[in-house]
């Protein structure tokens, strides 16, 4: 059978059987159906910030990704993959489901046979190779809703941190900023605006309801070198849902920088040996289930996840040039996005100590996972304690074991002549010799950390 092709956009409408995600049937069209599609390159809070304020407009949003090929042919090289791509969106609690292959330029066929009748946008312009809107189409049939960008943040800002080494978008203190007291004429958003995003990204996936616990811990000694002193000031700044009856209490830390699909497979991972660890206590029985409705009114998963992200100062203590990528509000704001996640403590400590386990609102965890990585933060174990507890457990390979933020910068400095010009065009200057600067830095860092692990291994 002959490809049908759209009679506006020419793209290609697939027969049932042929598109990329079920249901492969025409959908009758909702109103309340929402569709947003773009590229989605390493995920940051501002694409949550637009899928947020578009799944508040109805009852569940569809999001499109776009092909490797089609954004390179349209806007240039894209720095993550299809596939880690999709599992940003996946991982995104504000997607109800994820459509790979969508077309560049926005197709009414493609959004009407998944049932949906408006599309929604951020209030800034995309563009096709011709310099024409890729919404022309829809906001012509009358089906375009616009939300607003998220100031702060974008994917430029992103890579010329990656190209130079500036420190500028450290956060010292959090609760500083929140207050005020710190980066007035550095950050982009007031006090009361970044407070308020933080709660609104905690919301639960209707982005109404409160959902994620938001926790700040702040202590002078770890300040100085990462560790818990004797006390651990926790600071609530949403407090969201707790745990639940029956509910196993699950912590896992790190830097989640550029909340990459390596963070997002590890979680995910987590999250699987959680169901089957449910499954060996018969979590899934029809019996346990009507028992935990009975006595809550819904149910519920096996597993609460409690997510620490070291602070800027420790992450580049340990991991050198200008890292951490995103400081830790953006990195905060997209744990906290994460639909595998359920409380997120910022600037946790790098060795999480029994008295600081046992000092979590939760109390002490019934098991702290974490990934084999070749990195070693300390020169001691910093799992030792979660070890003498017995209840430290290894997560194995996963699909995206390799991608971190180092792998992540080393891409954009593989294609630096494309993204200097990327940048160029933008208006950003002088980035040939800061992406110089950036790789011989690189290159200093890499022989450091094998040093350091080499001393640690022996």
């Amino acid at each position: 059978m002959p490809p049908t092709l759209d009679p506006h956009t020419h793209a290609i409408v697939p027969h049932p059987g042929e598109w990329p995600v079920d249901p492969q049937e025409d959908q009758p069209i909702r109103h309340d159906r929402l569709w947003i599609d773009g590229c989605f390159d390493f995920f940051h809070h501002g694409h949550t910030g637009v899928m947020l304020q578009s799944r508040r407009l109805g009852a569940s949003l569809l999001v499109g990704l776009h092909t490797d090929e089609e954004i390179a042919a349209n806007k240039g090289p894209t720095v993550m993959s299809l596939a880690e791509r999709v599992a940003a969106v996946d991982a995104c609690r504000f997607a109800t489901q994820c459509i790979p292959r969508a077309p560049y330029v926005t197709s009414l066929a493609w959004i009407s046979h998944y049932g949906c009748w408006f599309v929604t946008h951020g209030d800034d312009i995309t563009s096709d190779a011709n310099g024409e809107d890729c919404y022309r189409f829809v906001k012509e049939a009358g089906r375009m809703k616009i939300v607003r960008r998220t100031e702060g943040i974008s994917t430029t800002d992103l890579v010329g941190r990656m190209l130079g080494a500036s420190k500028e978008h450290f956060i010292k203190s959090l609760p500083a900023v929140l207050e005020g007291q710190e980066g007035r004429e550095r950050m982009k958003e007031t006090p009361t605006e970044m407070k308020r995003r933080i709660e609104e990204y905690a919301a639960a996936e209707d982005g109404l309801d409160s959902w994620v616990q938001v926790y700040s811990f702040e202590d002078s000694a770890q300040q100085q070198n990462g560790h818990a002193g004797s006390t651990t000031p926790l600071v609530s700044l949403v407090s969201g849902q707790p745990p639940r009856p029956g509910q196993r209490i699950v912590y896992v830390d790190g830097s989640f920088d550029l909340f990459s699909s390596g963070h997002i497979a590890f979680l995910e991972t987590t999250t699987a040996l959680e169901h089957a660890h449910a499954e060996a206590r018969n979590w899934y029985d029809a019996s346990a289930a009507a028992s935990r409705i009975a006595q809550t009114g819904s149910d519920y998963g096996p597993a609460y996840i409690i997510a620490g992200l070291h602070s800027d100062a420790v992450v580049n203590a340990h991991r050198g040039v200008n890292y951490p990528i995103m400081n830790i509000y953006e990195r905060g704001l997209c744990a906290i996005q994460c639909r595998y996640v359920h409380s997120v403590i910022l600037s946790a400590p790098i060795i999480p100590t029994k008295e600081y386990l046992s000092s979590l609102p939760t109390g002490l965890p019934d098991v702290v996972y974490h990934g084999p990585t070749s990195f070693l933060p300390t020169p001691t174990d910093p799992y030792a304690d979660a070890k003498s507890l017995g209840i430290f457990q290894q997560v194995g390979p996963h699909r995206f074991q390799d991608v971190d933020s180092a792998q992540i910068v080393q891409r954009i400095l593989d294609k630096r002549e494309e993204y200097e010009a990327r940048q160029r065009k933008k208006g950003i200057k002088a980035v040939g010799e800061e992406a110089a600067r950036r790789e011989e830095m690189e290159r200093e860092a890499e022989a450091k950390a094998k040093l350091s692990n080499g001393k640690a291994a022996s």
